[in-house]
């Protein structure tokens, strides 16, 4: 596959007639018959006009649309994922150690180049069209703790039109010295960031703790401070992946009553709040998750390639918790959404969950954006929502092809398509209506 952004669609008016899948309520865990929130409704058109969905219907448009007829494909709102570290793209693959060994072998030094602002800049583009190629639209991303790299991954995303969420990466401890800043440091280039880019277009500014073990406590109060001045500003951070992780926390924290607290001692969970991981949380910390509004960005490929644990989707919504999806990368291995909702699948099927299609597709389009208080805008085919839209194949290859012809039903039909399916699936993806990635199909020229 080739791709080929920054191309604008031919109009600014147009109708793509697919099968348009998206859901107006959280569908819950269940695969049963009852499509409870989900909105199918095959071989329909759907009309974008100046960048935004204004229609779905059964019948044709008439000449005053632009038309692409791609009847027997799947449309879809574009994935949002929640969490994920743009300079990682360069250690995807690494050879596994646990969390901490792999951070220091692996991702720092990747993360070190970023001060370099001609890395930072070609990292970013290519960060960000890899994205499109992978059918997600919307981010919420960790660049690294230089302005240049913040400054980089948001002039990339204004160029393309998309809604991202990113800041500079905080870290003034235990991190090699080539990225770590001071509270004072960070704070500064923190301000001038939301000063330059917060709010403008479709960007917002995340403050960026890496996690509890990198930051001071005079950090993380100044971080707070941060997140309370800066209004519609969000927190990103991680929380309990691993147990040694763990237990370095409770030394550097002793006072502490757990990981997340010393999070929420400093004022940083809110509602848009986002906190990667949140494997190992007690039900105290599941009830605060709750209280506060905030929410986990489930990253199951990272947790199982990391061999860091499994994180128990049920019981923290049972708790009231929200959960979206986050490929993480590169403990992640892979941009690919699909990939990451194979995996949700398999951590919630070991802990005695089976995670229905519809609930895992939820939870990387219109949950995700209910996790970022973005549902009006994407995430969904609503009319009045931005068009950010991606075209899927439901199968590609013979096999795939022949599990979808044996498919029984709906759902049988999506989860296949889930399972089975990566970002060779992706035939096209738009971006505010301007289509930012076509998928080139010559590789399947030579099937018999």
């Amino acid at each position: 596959m080739n791709q080929s952004a920054h191309q604008p669609a031919p109009s600014t008016t147009f109708a793509l007639r697919a099968d348009l899948l998206d859901f107006t309520a959280d569908p819950g865990f269940d695969a049963s018959g009852d499509l409870k929130g989900v909105r199918f409704r095959p071989d329909h058109w759907l009309l974008v006009r100046d960048g935004v969905i204004v229609g779905a219907q059964v019948d044709d448009p008439g000449d005053d649309w632009e038309r692409h007829d791609h009847r027997g494909q799947l449309l879809l709102p574009g994935f949002i994922d929640t969490h994920v570290h743009s300079p990682q793209l360069d250690i995807i693959g690494s050879y596994g150690a646990g969390l901490l060994d792999w951070l220091n072998t692996h991702t720092f030094p990747a993360e070190a180049r970023y001060a370099d602002p001609e890395v930072a800049h070609e990292g970013a583009a290519r960060f960000l069209d890899a994205l499109y190629a992978h059918g997600t639209t919307s981010a919420a991303v960790f660049p690294t703790v230089h302005p240049v790299s913040a400054d980089a991954i948001f002039a990339a995303a204004e160029a393309r039109g998309m809604r991202l969420v990113a800041g500079k990466v905080m870290m003034d401890r235990n991190a090699p010295a080539a990225l770590m800043d001071t509270a004072l440091s960070a704070e500064r280039d923190s301000q001038a960031l939301i000063e330059r880019w917060h709010g403008r277009g479709r960007l917002a500014y995340a403050v960026t703790v890496r996690f509890a073990p990198t930051s001071s406590d005079a950090q993380l109060e100044m971080a707070g401070r941060l997140l309370a001045a800066t209004p519609g500003a969000y927190l990103q951070t991680h929380v309990a992946e691993n147990k040694k992780e763990i237990a370095w926390v409770e030394s550097l924290f002793p006072s502490a009553r757990s990981y997340l607290d010393v999070y929420e001692r400093h004022g940083l969970l809110g509602p848009r709040s986002v906190l990667a991981h949140g494997i190992w949380l007690s039900d105290a910390d599941r009830a605060r998750l709750a209280h506060t509004g905030a929410s986990i960005a489930h990253s199951p490929s990272s947790n199982l390639f990391l061999g860091s644990g499994l994180m128990d989707w049920r019981a923290l919504e049972a708790a009231g918790g929200r959960v979206s999806l986050a490929t993480d990368v590169g403990a992640g291995t892979s941009l690919s959404m699909l990939k990451t909702l194979a995996d949700a699948y398999r951590v919630q099927a070991l802990l005695g969950t089976r995670l229905s299609a519809w609930k895992a597709l939820h939870g990387a389009t219109r949950g995700a954006a209910d996790t970022l208080g973005l549902a009006s805008e994407v995430g969904t085919l609503d009319v009045g929502a931005t068009a950010d839209l991606v075209l899927w194949r439901w199968a590609v290859g013979p096999v795939a092809e022949h599990r979808q012809a044996r498919a029984s039903d709906l759902h049988e039909k999506v989860f296949a398509w889930i399972i089975q399916g990566d970002e060779r699936n992706v035939v096209s993806t738009w971006v505010a209506g301007r289509l930012m990635y076509e998928a080139r199909t010559e590789w399947m020229a030579d099937r018999p």
